[in-house]
């Protein structure tokens, strides 16, 4: 026989614990002269086995139940289904802690948040370390703060002596071009990446052209590339990030953009940049579009991973309409734009392929060249020319 301090001690419960198990029925004391409680075996074998119930994750009235009844087995199930959702989040936690110590890739996670809350990430990323240009190509390219620095180095290393970051072509910037009622003023080509648009515009246009990009290789390629075409009407460069632009309000007659306001977000760069757009003004841009309802599996996962805001024509014309644009026409880029792009970048790759052995860079592109040699026509690049309403 056990007083209840005695079996207190042996179950490892408190004695007020053990006064409200006796209140339930869980056990049950004998009273002795003295008045005071003593519990035989019995109660501590039935507290060992409610122990034992508990540490499956039952509540107290469920292992009660346990006790005096036929075990309720879609109750245990439920139990069971929670159990396995509580596991699978303490795994992810762990694999996010894993990952953020450098333990593992963190892509998925800075995939989750660029789809979730992508203004929020960038903020976060820069306030880990990194400059507003890293956070935005750690966005969208490297996918991983902890090898975002040996990725970039390779991603630069390939595309170094490209002229091509993106689809493009001259006659269709020159076809956009013939929609403007316009024939000169101030053309703002934003995100310009090496040029191809902005010296294919200052070459057969009299628009005063600003080339704005975050990258001085960029800029120095497209003042290099003027000077060697003897361009008169030469754009004019500046480095700055295209989230904070240092323009007033209606600077511009045109704004361009091929290929690159995804970085900010369509709806975001359209919204943002509409003020420094004049009255009567144009916004032109591309970006990756479905061009079918029904893509393949492959490729469809494919980009719910690479580009998750890829949308379609028909969602795209609302999201114009909704940011205050009048829609003046859109066509999809030649196969000349996707030429110039891909053929040069697979014949760069091959050469590199020895030197950047397990290069998660080169790998990622070769992954991308295939996708688009397989699907490409199910998806592609839309240029859009927008009316300022």
């Amino acid at each position: 026989m056990y007083r209840i301090s005695q079996l207190a001690e042996k179950v490892g419960l408190s004695r007020s614990t053990l006064l409200y198990y006796e209140k339930l029925g869980l056990i049950c004391a004998i009273r002795a002269e003295n008045k005071y409680r003593y519990y035989d075996e019995k109660d501590v074998q039935r507290i060992k086995l409610l122990q034992q119930l508990q540490s499956g994750g039952l509540t107290l009235n469920e292992c009660l139940q346990c006790l005096d009844e036929k075990v309720n087995k879609s109750l245990l199930k439920h139990r069971l289904d929670m159990l396995d959702n509580e596991i699978q989040q303490k795994q992810n936690a762990r694999e996010l802690l894993a990952s953020m110590l450098g333990e593992s890739s963190m892509s998925p996670w800075h995939s989750e948040m660029n789809e979730q809350a992508p203004q929020a990430h960038i903020e976060w990323l820069i306030k880990q370390g990194f400059s507003e240009k890293q956070a935005l190509r750690l966005n969208w390219l490297s996918k991983d703060m902890n090898q975002h620095d040996s990725y970039m180095t390779d991603f630069e290393t390939i595309f170094s002596e490209l002229s091509y970051l993106g689809p493009s072509s001259e006659q269709d910037t020159l076809r956009a071009l013939t929609h403007f009622k316009l024939t000169k003023g101030a053309l703002l080509d934003i995100g310009c990446g090496k040029g191809a648009s902005a010296l294919t515009l200052a070459n057969n246009s009299k628009f005063t052209i600003t080339a704005l990009d975050n990258d001085e290789h960029n800029l120095k390629f497209i003042d290099q590339q003027a000077k060697y075409l003897a361009i008169e009407n030469a754009p004019k460069t500046l480095c700055a990030s295209m989230t904070h632009m240092p323009f007033s309000s209606q600077t511009f007659d045109v704004l361009w953009c091929e290929g690159s306001a995804y970085i900010m977000g369509i709806e975001q760069a359209l919204t943002q940049w509409r003020d420094l757009i004049k009255p009567n003004g144009y916004l032109v841009f591309s970006d990756l579009i479905w061009l079918t309802d029904t893509p393949q599996h492959d490729v469809t996962q494919y980009w719910k991973s690479a580009y998750p805001a890829m949308t379609t024509l028909s969602q795209m014309i609302k999201t114009i309409k909704k940011s205050g644009y009048t829609l003046i026409d859109s066509f999809t880029l030649s196969e000349q734009a996707w030429h110039n792009y891909l053929t040069p970048l697979e014949q760069r790759i091959n050469s590199l392929s020895k030197a950047l052995t397990d290069s998660k860079a080169l790998n990622d592109l070769n992954q991308e060249i295939e996708m688009h040699k397989k699907y490409l026509g199910q998806y592609g690049y839309q240029m859009f020319i927008l009316g300022k309403s």
